[in-house]
């Protein structure tokens, strides 16, 4: 019989958090987007306003549900749900904000329970076209906060970024997680 997992993935919006679960995904996602009414369509058309859904099948038969939280303040409601029983947190932050340790901040705020008794990784996406010393900003605020500093720069849009966030995040749950032949389980 197989294990489901579930991770949820956090971050402002337009920070990659859908385009990573899609990467991801071994099935079709299931996203809750709507046209952006506010201050929001000035970065992109629509937003998530409950969660996107993806399933990545490992290669023993179990499965990684992934939960995207939308990124807006005003659906945080959501949060708190996604977050029951998650066995951690991916937080996504934009290379491209002016002050992604002040963004950084508020999902540690709000995840604060979850990431105290499960594990965090954080991904730095948009390094491309952002501030090329964002992931050294976020690593010494992390350290700063007494929170072990697992920050790498991702593409979204490229599956062995994505999965090496999710391996890192596992092997911070469980570090002898990849020591048996189920090592290959989480490859991209």
């Amino acid at each position: 019989m197989s294990t489901p997992y579930k991770i949820v993935f956090a971050g402002p919006v337009g920070a990659g958090k859908t385009t990573a679960i899609q990467t991801l995904s071994d099935i079709e996602v299931l996203n809750t987007d709507a046209r952006a009414s506010d201050e929001v369509r000035r970065l992109k058309p629509t937003t998530t306003v409950a969660m996107d859904y993806g399933v990545m099948k490992l290669g023993n038969g179990d499965q990684v549900r992934l939960y995207g939280a939308p990124g807006q303040a005003r659906f945080d409601f959501m949060w708190d749900i996604l977050t029951e029983n998650a066995l951690g947190l991916v937080l996504l932050l934009s290379a491209r904000a002016d002050d992604p340790v002040a963004e950084l901040d508020v999902y540690l705020t709000a995840f604060r329970d979850l990431i105290d008794r499960t594990a965090l990784v954080v991904g730095i996406t948009h390094t491309d076209a952002g501030n090329r010393g964002a992931r050294q900003l976020v690593i010494e605020a992390l350290g700063a906060r007494g929170l072990p500093p697992c920050v790498m720069d991702v593409d979204a849009r490229h599956r062995p970024d994505v999965a090496l966030l999710v391996k890192a995040l596992l092997y911070s749950i469980d570090p002898f997680a990849g020591r048996d032949e189920d090592a290959e389980a989480v490859t991209p």
